[in-house]
């Protein structure tokens, strides 16, 4: 059996960091689990979640916002329990913790080409909008990417 739960567990830490490891090909600095699990705890807003099974993290979804807008990211799951329904529970648990904060409007981003993960948002309702995603990486606030003195 598979529970969703706030993550409050350190115990879950390398679990979590090893799933994203396997799930997603970031390589910035800024992306690196630790400082994404340490950010995210930092805020304490109940809005980071995982899927645990036999006592090992199988998924997780976080989710911000605003007071306006919500947005959904780190959603993995492990790839040997994909297609089980589990990515599908995951967002509509983070998305129930926004609609109960009042949350109007739920984004997400995903890499350009991704098809297979921008099938599986279109089959929970959400749909591709046009707009121009932008960024901007602040180096002073990124363990190992701060600028050269």
């Amino acid at each position: 059996m598979t529970l969703i739960s706030t993550y409050a567990d350190d115990t879950h830490r390398s679990q979590v960091a090893d799933l994203w490891a396997r799930v997603f090909a970031y390589g910035d600095a800024h992306n690196a689990p630790a400082v994404t699990i340490d950010k995210k705890l930092a805020l304490n807003d109940g809005l980071f979640f995982v899927a645990v099974a036999d006592n090992r993290v199988v998924g997780t979804a976080m989710a911000g916002y605003d007071g306006h807008r919500g947005w959904l990211y780190a959603v993995a799951v492990d790839p040997l329990l994909r297609h089980q329904k589990l990515g599908s529970a995951l967002v509509r648990h983070a998305e129930q913790a926004l609609i109960e904060r009042g949350c109007m409007k739920i984004n997400l981003q995903i890499v350009e080409g991704n098809d297979a993960v921008a099938a599986f948002y279109e089959t929970l309702g959400y749909a591709t909008e046009q707009r121009i995603s932008m960024g901007k990486k602040i180096a002073a606030n990124v363990p190992g990417d701060r600028p050269k003195t």
